[in-house]
């Protein structure tokens, strides 16, 4: 099947204006005759979900979670990025436009990112209307910082707890609309198949997690809203729950799987403690506006701070390797995040890393202290303030902007990061790669749509920070809303659809003869055995770094970890009751299938692009070598076993932007 990304002809800042103008339409009166399907309550689930309720379609939603606002959205710390120029710096559509797909490595889909950027100013509104409370500047206008990657503040955020807030918006219209009765919500909920009848996406199957309970549901369109696969390296800023479910199954039926191999490592997290760790916690990417990174010039240094015998406070300005602002002096900490994550670890490697396990670098706020206290000195009238005075009045300015992160990093390292720098390192955070979208986000069955994290579609091979939150409810609340009613158009007079199909049937088997065979294999290891191996191959060979010999090592060893499983994995418990053993299982099946086709994307794909770094691709400085004839978008579609996959390519034109070298010196 020939890949057909459906984007509409002319100039790029007109595609979507005309494209929105000639689409087909469902009238008001028929949109209460119509049911759609959405997989996932978090930012783009609940928006899409709220919004096409509030149009008229009868929406079913799921969540695996007690509650709508459980959803994993609610983790996101930093911001929304949305080009409304507020500062007066010189932002606009097209400069977020460009950063987007520059910061993606130009692997993104141009006429999806321009888009984006384009409804990203309404985002901000529609929020400001639910009364998300937004960070508000002296003036009372809403207030910006910057992230990585751009020359620009165009952040908006609520504190460190900007996806919450977010959420409760998404979760407050959503909840209107249940009480209206136009949203049916069914918690407690996992999608575990899609039902294809005549070749169209037209319901789902469920089990009830609390009762065991294998449900049909049908729809005349299913929208996933499942967020990432993070998960697929078993330690991530994930929440535990976080899985590839909902977009394996869609695959497994007909919708191809779009470049697995692209995963965000976000660049300041709190470093791994030890072996018996089962997450890891972001620490937000805003907190680069004002922390400094650095390790120690010496490697005594190291050792002497490693041995309890030095304080990092201890050392001067001149033993200090700020690293980040040494090699790239025009973003200097604020370079985006692949590249911060990449540095990191090559000073680690070096031998550099702070702490026991050798895998932290400093944030330091020392120097913000100052700077604030200073001014605020100034402003208070306080003539010739001690340093101890300045830096409380630092302090204060910082804890208004960050308080939370840094009550959050002492609850969990027991150390004041307000006297001493905090230690950060690289985790698997985003994946960008996902079901591949055209530009209605509709998939390669028709009917069966993919939004938010769980698509593709716009943040290339690197996600700029504060672009997830911006995409997932760009998707739901002004994009998908206004696509799916073109195809919905031809459903008004198809009436319900009928769960008492062979299809149905069908499905429902294959759900439940898989989870028998999961509950009576009575093995010896337990699902979290496999989980934890699999990550760590993944990690190893898949991470931050790759190359030829240990990407084909992996697919061996995942194939063969896999086929273990299925031999002796041990799942305890029955199927009819809450059993939450069973649900990890099968998640964890579906990601050694996943982990497989990752590693054989990311062995096709000879180039370093973003977060995916090959070895054998650098340039003589160490940083990635993108190749021209890797400008596409890898496409798989399911043959039965990863290894049979079957790429198809999508590719990549640039009509108005030039590509070239990513520079952030």
């Amino acid at each position: 099947m020939a890949l057909n990304s459906k984007v509409p002809h002319g100039p790029l800042k007109d595609k979507w204006t005309d494209y929105k103008n000639q689409i087909n339409l469902v009238n008001p009166a028929n949109k209460r005759h119509i049911d759609v399907i959405v997989v996932g309550t978090g930012l783009a689930g609940g928006s899409a979900a709220a919004t096409l309720a509030e149009l008229g379609y009868n929406v079913k939603s799921f969540a695996y979670q007690d509650s709508p606002r459980r959803a994993h959205s609610i983790a996101a710390q930093g911001g929304i990025n949305a080009a409304k120029n507020y500062q007066g710096d010189g932002d606009s559509t097209y400069r977020l436009f460009y950063d987007t797909v520059k910061g993606g490595d130009y692997r993104s889909r141009e006429a999806n990112v321009y888009r984006l950027a384009e409804v990203s100013a309404n985002i901000i509104d529609q929020c400001v209307a639910q009364g998300v409370p937004f960070a508000r500047d002296y003036g009372g206008l809403l207030d910006n910082r910057s992230f990585g990657g751009v020359l620009v503040s165009r952040t908006f955020y609520a504190k460190g707890q900007t996806g919450q807030q977010l959420l409760l918006g998404a979760y407050s219209a959503m909840n209107r609309q249940i009480a209206r009765g136009k949203i049916e919500m069914f918690n407690r909920h996992e999608m575990l198949d899609v039902v294809v009848v005549d070749g169209k996406a037209r319901g789902i199957i469920a089990r009830n997690l609390v009762t065991g309970e294998i449900e049909r549901h049908s729809a005349h369109a299913v929208v996933i809203a499942s967020g990432g696969y993070g998960n697929v390296y078993f330690l991530s800023t994930n929440a535990m729950g976080s899985n590839v479910t909902a977009g394996w199954k869609v695959h497994k039926k007909g919708a191809y799987f779009a470049n697995p191999c692209y995963t965000q490592i976000h660049p300041t997290c709190i470093p791994r403690s030890g072996d018996y760790q089962s997450k890891l916690t972001l620490m937000s990417e805003s907190l680069r506006n004002d922390g400094r990174i650095w390790v120690p010039k010496n490697l005594e240094d190291v050792k002497a701070i490693r041995e309890g015998k030095l304080k990092p406070t201890d050392l001067t300005e001149e033993q200090r390797d700020y690293y980040l602002e040494r090699r790239y002096p025009a973003f200097g900490n604020l370079v985006p995040r692949d590249v911060a994550s990449r540095a990191a670890k090559e000073r680690c490697d070096a031998g550099f890393g702070v702490n026991a396990t050798g895998e932290a670098v400093y944030l330091d706020f020392a120097a913000s202290f100052e700077r604030y206290g200073s001014e605020q000195a100034k402003i208070q009238n306080i003539s010739n303030p001690s340093p101890e005075k300045i830096k409380q009045l630092g302090q204060e300015i910082v804890r208004a902007k960050y308080g939370n992160l840094f009550q959050m990093y002492e609850k969990i390292v027991d150390e004041n990061p307000y006297e001493t720098p905090m230690m950060i390192y690289p985790a698997v955070h985003y994946t960008m790669g996902g079901v591949w979208v055209d530009y209605n986000l509709m998939t390669t069955i028709p009917g069966c749509y993919a939004i938010g994290e769980a698509n593709f579609s716009d943040h290339g091979a690197n996600r700029l920070g504060a672009s997830a939150l911006m995409q997932g409810l760009a998707d739901g609340y002004f994009v998908l809303p206004y696509t799916i009613g073109d195809y919905l158009s031809d459903d008004i007079r198809t009436g319900k659809i009928s769960t008492d199909t062979p299809e149905f049937d069908a499905a429902e088997k294959e759900v439940s003869e898989r989870i028998n065979l999961l509950i009576n294999n009575k093995g010896t290891h337990s699902v979290d055995y496999y989980h934890k191996k699999l990550g760590k191959i993944m990690w190893d060979k898949c991470g931050m770094s790759r190359n030829k010999e240990g990407l084909e090592e992996a697919i061996e060893e995942i194939s063969a970890l896999r086929e273990d499983f299925w031999k002796n994995v041990l799942v305890p418990g029955t199927a009819n009751e809450y059993n939450e053993q069973l649900a990890k299982a099968g998640r964890v099946a579906d990601f050694l299938e996943l982990g497989e086709l990752f590693a054989k994307d990311a062995l096709v794909r000879e180039e370093s692009a973003g977060g995916h770094f090959r070895e054998e691709y650098q340039t003589e400085d160490g940083e990635a070598k993108r190749m021209k004839e890797f400008q596409f978008v890898s496409a798989w579609e399911y043959k039965g076993e990863p290894k049979n996959a079957v790429l198809h390519k999508e590719d990549l034109a640039y009509e108005n932007i030039e590509v070239k070298e990513r520079s952030y010196k």
